[in-house]
């Protein structure tokens, strides 16, 4: 497993950082970059052969675009398989990409192919397209390709860039491919999971409990909020029902109302404090727990229970 995990450093370029606490976003620890290619290296810890990224350069410079693009590329040069949506990319990331899934507005599939070295057999299908304006030299492709394959283009041409695509013996070589490959090997069986997660109970429990008491131990200031607060309500509570518990006391009913009032304030009032503390962690940490969860990482009860 260690081994595992420093290949997947090495591969995603997080050896000098490996020790570094994650922070809070925009406030310390990891820049966004870096904890972009952090989310890459935890998905990598379980060893899939394909990967989903949804829109990895967004919010990024120049620079941290490229830093965690050099990471992906990466990544599918260890075998693995890579899909990704990208907006707005360069000239070198859009030819970072082998094949290119372009979809116009609608969600119709108007192309679906190699991208070619410097572009070419993406340029090369739409220019062969009766009409369409040819490239401008050191022009990026990816905003040419946005350009003609536009609504108002389709308008102006009278055609469907979609239908053309369909019509196209390049749809036709895939469509034959994805049919072949449809069809299960006689002899083999579907593919059947004992489980539904890597771990058992136990150990996602362990695992949730673990992270979560280092979380509270690296905040200090929560600790001592809490510290502070349960010691100065066991003083207030405790001189304002002096000795009301005393067995000597109670001697009607009015004394046991008062032991009662006496529980229910304090269960209101540290319960109430206790909730309040806890919600800084509770937002941060939600869109992650959402992201482990989707990943297949731990269930929805080992979480519940450590919490």
């Amino acid at each position: 497993m260690h081994k595992h995990i420093n290949e997947v450093l090495e591969t995603i370029e997080l050896d000098e950082i490996r020790d570094s606490l994650v922070g809070i976003s925009g406030v310390n620890g990891l820049s966004t970059e870096q904890r972009k290619r952090l989310t890459i290296a935890v998905e990598l810890v379980s060893n899939p052969s394909i990967i989903f990224m949804d829109e990895p350069t967004s919010g990024l410079d120049a620079r941290a675009t490229a830093i965690v693009m050099r990471a992906v590329k990466n990544v599918a040069d260890t075998g693995r398989t890579v899909v990704c949506t990208i907006h707005q990319p360069s000239i070198d990331i859009f030819e970072a990409f082998d094949e290119l899934m372009l979809m116009k507005r609608g969600g119709e599939l108007i192309y679906a192919g190699p991208v070619g070295h410097h572009s070419c057999e993406v340029i090369k299908y739409f220019q062969a397209i009766p009409g369409v304006p040819r490239i401008k030299e050191k022009y990026n492709p990816s905003t040419w390709m946005l350009e003609v394959t536009s609504t108002s283009m389709e308008v102006q041409l009278g055609a469907d860039f979609a239908q053309m695509y369909r019509e196209s013996s390049m749809w036709k070589d895939k469509d034959m491919v994805v049919k072949r490959l449809s069809t299960p090997v006689p002899g083999t069986t579907d593919l059947h999971f004992a489980t539904q997660f890597p771990q058992k109970f136990r150990e996602q429990f362990k695992a949730c409990l673990w992270k979560q008491c280092l979380s509270y131990w690296r905040t200090p200031s929560y600790n001592l909020v809490r510290f502070v607060f349960i010691t100065f309500s066991c003083f207030f509570f405790g001189a304002l029902f002096w000795q009301q518990g005393n067995i000597n006391h109670i001697n009607d009913q009015q004394s046991l109302f008062t032991i009662l009032g006496c529980m229910y304030g304090i269960a209101l009032f540290t319960g109430i404090n206790s909730c309040q503390s806890v919600m800084p962690f509770i937002s941060i940490e939600r869109s992650v727990v959402y992201r482990e969860r989707f990943a297949g990482m731990y269930s929805p009860w080992a979480y519940s229970f450590w919490r």
